[in-house]
Formats: C-alpha cells, structure tokens, sequence
C-alpha cells in the first residue's frame, strides 16, 4: 500500500476496503444500506472516498461484520509501563517508632 498521507488519500482508501467487503459478501449497495440502516447515497460516498458521517461509518462496519476495524481505530487506553516509572513517586521508609525510656 502505498504511503497514504492526506485525509482525501484515506477516505478513498477506505472506501476501496468498504466496496471489496461489501463485494465479498456479496452484497449490492443498496442491500448494504437496507442492512446497515443507512441512506443508500451514505453507502456510494463512503465506498467513493467522499466521505460521510461517523454514525453511517459505523453503521455499515457493522453490517458488514467488521467492527474489529473500530477496535483498531481506537484502542483501549492504558498507561505505559515507561510512563509509569516517570511519573512513580519516589520510594520512602517508613520510620520505626522510637521507644521511650520509662
């Protein structure tokens, strides 16, 4: 694949990736929609590169049974063991009680 760098280089992109999912299923677009819940120029525009909103994205990911895609896009957060050692606060003693002379 080739180095893909603009916002336009990555909608198209993933557009090509919805239509050859879309086609392995054997689907039309307008199964795809019907399926996904979706206005059929929703799927036509994602599957163009023009873009549509995140909702019909998900949507048709879903119909098409990739929602692992989205797993990918955002992943859990978690903090990093090296941050964890940056921000650890210093390690301190605790001090033994002292015993008074009766």
């Amino acid at each position: 694949m080739a180095d893909i760098s603009t916002t336009a280089e990555w909608e198209i992109e993933l557009g090509m990736q919805l239509r050859a999912l879309r086609l392995r299923q054997e689907l039309d677009q307008i199964q795809l929609a019907d399926r996904a819940g979706v206005a059929l120029n929703a799927v036509k525009n994602l599957e163009g590169g023009k873009g549509a909103t995140l909702t019909s994205f998900i949507k048709v990911l879903r119909a098409l049974g990739r929602t692992d895609w989205l797993r990918t896009l955002a992943p859990s957060v978690s903090i990093s063991p090296l941050q964890m050692l940056k921000t650890r606060q210093p390690r301190q003693r605790a001090s033994r009680q002292r015993r008074k002379n009766v």
